[in-house]
């Protein structure tokens, strides 16, 4: 165990956000980085920790009430207005605290989705300055250091932790429940709008299902057997589904405006242009539009990658699965033309063209992977 990262150990009473590291990590590294955190951003509880058993070092992060507050005002988080303010969403201000819902507990004015949101917002915009560097990992200035020791490997994981106590609630009301409502607002308190605007076009879309699918029953039961009556039959509810799947994206309209309105998401401003993926290498360079050094990768050698590599590998992708898949047709006509053959046989190309596809499905991942990152 490092001795100089044990004297920097705490009890671990609260914790938001978790960052482990390989069990071979250095000292310098650790230390280096916890210096960084706690200089660069006053705001945050970091906590060391050693797992005896697996020997791997993680930082357990967490942040008071009141630098949650500021981290609010900093990312603009939207939160009710209470109703003698004039209700509705606005974004976080410390100076008007007091207009806002919950602000005097501070027990529930945050839901820990939002806690984890503003501590992984201060985490990965901590940046480097002018020449620093951690082993063979060189900065750039204003560079992200977090997401960059991540795509490095030097931070094993970084990830925000579950709340037992909402789990089992939402595995109650959510998961086991049977012909009930979906809970969304708990699903958007605990997993933020984008996962609850997800479920919530999932439960509107297998309702609407509904309709198409009982008219549809309807229509087969009365339809006659006669070759007129089916043409008429798919004539109408060819009809049905143009008209209904016109009301469908309608109503999911108005419905999803309700939502972004209800979470407070329908009048956020555009995002702004976000960070090059900590993936991304290339050369030094000064750029021509802020004057700041970036990493610059020329657009003739993107281009050549793509038609000498990633071009060859996709076509080569295609014809060897369309030659398995010709090989095992192949197969099953030669077992089905000898009848001497046991049943069970029968079945054993099918049974090669699954594992073919398992194989060449986890194959293709690692492959497209690979292209993503050299492209």
């Amino acid at each position: 165990m490092s001795h100089k990262a044990w004297m920097k150990t705490v009890p671990t009473e609260n914790c938001d956000v978790l960052m482990t590291f390989p069990d071979t990590t250095d000292d310098h590294t650790l230390l280096w980085l916890l210096n960084h955190i706690r200089l660069g951003i006053p705001e945050l509880i970091v906590q060391v920790r050693h797992h005896k058993h697996t020997r791997v070092y993680a930082f357990f992060v967490t942040a008071t009430y009141e630098s949650l507050l500021r981290g609010a005002d900093e990312m603009g988080l939207r939160k009710p207005v209470k109703a003698e303010f004039g209700g509705g969403m606005r974004s976080f201000s410390c100076e008007e605290d007091y207009i806002y819902e919950n602000i005097e507990n501070e027990l529930f004015f945050f839901t820990s989705q939002e806690r984890q949101n503003i501590i992984r917002y201060w985490l990965e915009n901590l940046r480097a300055k002018q020449g620093e560097a951690l082993h063979n990992i060189h900065f750039l200035e204003g560079q992200p250091i977090i997401p960059e020791l991540v795509a490095r490997g030097v931070i094993q994981q970084l990830f925000p932790l579950h709340e037992q106590r909402i789990l089992k609630r939402l595995m109650k009301s959510w998961v086991q429940a049977v012909c009930e409502a979906q809970p969304l607002d708990d699903i958007c308190d605990y997993f933020g709008v984008k996962i609850a605007m997800y479920f919530a076009w999932l439960g509107f879309y297998t309702s609407a299902m509904v309709y198409p699918a009982v008219f549809g029953s309807i229509l087969y039961t009365f339809t006659d057997s006669d070759q007129t009556s089916q043409d008429i039959s798919c004539v109408v509810f060819a009809i049905f589904n143009v008209l209904w799947a016109t009301l469908f994206l309608e109503e999911w309209k108005r419905r999803g405006a309700e939502f972004a309105y209800k979470w407070g998401t329908l009048d956020t401003p555009a995002e702004s242009l976000e960070e090059p993926r900590p993936q991304f290498r290339g050369v030094r360079r000064i750029s021509p539009v802020t004057s700041t050094e970036e990493f610059y990768y020329p657009p003739w050698k993107r281009l050549l990658f793509q038609a000498l590599v990633s071009l060859p590998i996709c076509l080569a992708c295609l014809i060897l699965i369309f030659l398995l898949m010709l090989g095992c047709f192949q197969l099953q006509e030669l077992v089905l033309s000898i009848p001497e053959l046991p049943r069970i046989l029968r079945f054993l190309p099918k049974i090669i063209l699954a594992v073919i596809v398992t194989a060449c499905d986890e194959l293709y991942k690692k492959v497209a992977l690979w292209l993503n990152d050299m492209g």
